[in-house]
């Protein structure tokens, strides 16, 4: 073997084996890095409305939770999983996608209906209050009773009505037809926005409230449904529509940023016209 290749050998052997200590200071640095940095406790308070049917003699009260914040999810389902599943296996809530897409978590969260797991948690010395949706029974603790609002949102016969189906294929929809359903069929039906109207509160055995109205004129707007016409019959009374007196509670409230109230205010301009 030639002396210059012998030498660029020994260099390359110098190259791929570092010294010992050199090792040693790489592996200690390595684990000074990887130590975990201890936060600070983060304390916030939860008050949590609670009612327990299986005990009908007990008022409902505000019980109080206390976590970190440093060892918790941003948003409040993370607080009220944490609770759930650390503290107390007694507090009942709904629960589904945690995306904002079921419409399962809907309660009033300091005074304003929203989703929880889209609802951050304030970062302050502030206790956060949780009720219910407001005026609906209840059937435990956060979780209500929905089963008027389902009827009446089955009232409205929320489906395609179409007596004269296409020969061959799909019902066709031009792209500007289309766009007429964009902030209507986005509705989650969390109940948000119904629950958050005074009318609804006092007059819901008869006023369909914001959530079913858009649902309705979701389909009175959609150019491949028939029966627009034998919808708005169905509204033409006093109490399923025109109690609605348009202050907006509802789009202020809807968690998936919709509004009510303009499509509601589109059915009576359509029934005034026809």
């Amino acid at each position: 073997m030639s002396l210059a290749r012998t030498s660029l050998l020994n260099t390359a052997r110098t190259v791929r084996a570092p010294s010992a200590a050199a090792r040693t200071f790489a592996s200690s640095a390595a684990r000074a890095q990887a130590e975990a940095v201890q936060k600070p406790v983060l304390s916030k308070e939860f008050k949590i409305y609670r009612w327990n049917p299986d005990e009908p003699s007990k008022k409902p009260t505000l019980q109080s939770y206390t976590i970190d914040l440093n060892q918790c999810g941003p948003m409040v389902l993370d607080a009220l999983n944490k609770i759930k599943n650390e503290i107390d296996p007694t507090l009942t809530y709904r629960r589904s996608c945690r995306e904002g897409i079921c419409g399962s978590c809907a309660m009033n969260i300091n005074g304003q209906n929203t989703l929880a797991c889209l609802c951050r948690i304030e970062k302050n010395t502030k206790d956060t209050k949780i009720y219910p949706l407001p005026h609906m029974y209840v059937v435990k603790d956060l979780v209500p009773d929905l089963t008027q609002f389902y009827k009446q949102y089955k009232s409205i016969e929320p489906w395609l009505k179409n007596d004269n189906p296409p020969e061959k294929g799909e019902f066709l929809q031009s792209p500007e037809d289309r766009k007429k359903l964009d902030g209507m069929y986005e509705c989650i039906l969390c109940a948000c926005c119904s629950t958050s109207c005074p009318s609804y509160w006092w007059n819901q055995d008869e006023y369909l409230g914001p959530a079913t109205l858009m649902q309705a004129y979701r389909w009175m707007a959609d150019s491949r449904d028939s029966y627009k016409q034998q919808r708005g019959e169905k509204l033409q009374n006093d109490m399923s529509m025109y109690r609605c007196h348009t202050i907006f509670n509802c789009a202020r409230t809807c968690p998936k940023g919709l509004n009510p109230a303009r499509a509601i205010a589109q059915i009576k301009l359509d029934l005034a016209t026809e």
